[in-house]
């Protein structure tokens, strides 16, 4: 399965935010903006957590999940 569609999906809708958005797999953190990152990381099975942090926390919350679920990945946001 391919998930370039889906990393592309991902960091397009991540880089609309100001916030900080990271993503938690296993003992990796990387940033959701970058294409590169998510290549290497964004492999199936994984669970997930997203952190979130900036002026428009609520929305890039509420954005990044609809398109993780889009692409049926498991991803927690951390509040």
């Amino acid at each position: 399965m391919s998930n370039n569609a889906a990393i592309v999906d991902i960091s397009q809708t991540a880089n609309k935010f100001r916030s900080s958005i990271v993503l938690q797999a296993e003992n990796k953190y990387i940033d959701v903006k970058s294409i590169l990152g998510l290549f290497t990381t964004l492999v199936g099975g994984h669970s997930y957590e997203l952190h979130v942090h900036g002026p428009d926390a609520e929305e890039a919350k509420a954005a990044m999940s609809e398109v993780f679920a889009k692409h049926n990945l498991n991803v927690t946001v951390i509040e």
